[in-house]
């Protein structure tokens, strides 16, 4: 398992900005499947987005167009930016990691918890109105 530690985490306003940053541990490589998550108080964990080896990405529709997942792979480090924020956006974010065997796998079951074997703590993002 990689280690994962998020932070970025904050207080912003209505249509405000953050960027979230997940390092891996030092001296492992990052798994080549690396996504986003969010769990809203009172809701389940959902998938925000998923980045494969070849940087690839996907989005839940409700952060369409507003984030982006990207990664630094030199750095052991995946990001997420996220623009127009919402107070619907409210909720402890967390990096998870993976390893699948074709990139292309990395999109099936994307938003799936357990298909994930490394987790970070969770960074809180809250947006008021």
């Amino acid at each position: 398992q990689v280690q994962l530690v998020e932070s970025g985490g904050d207080s912003v306003q209505t249509g405000g900005s953050l960027r979230l940053s997940c390092v891996g541990s030092q001296g492992t490589k990052m798994n080549n499947c690396l996504a986003w998550f969010r769990q809203a108080p009172g809701k389940e964990r959902e998938g925000v987005a998923v980045i494969d080896e070849n940087r690839n990405t996907l989005y839940a529709e409700s952060v369409e167009g507003r984030f982006t997942i990207s990664k630094d792979s030199a750095n052991n480090t995946l990001y997420l930016e996220m623009d127009v924020l919402k107070p619907e956006d409210t909720a402890i974010y967390y990096c998870a990691a993976r390893q699948v065997v074709a990139w292309w796998d990395c999109r099936v079951n994307w938003v799936r918890e357990s298909a994930y074997n490394s987790w970070g703590q969770g960074t809180q993002v809250t947006v008021s109105s």
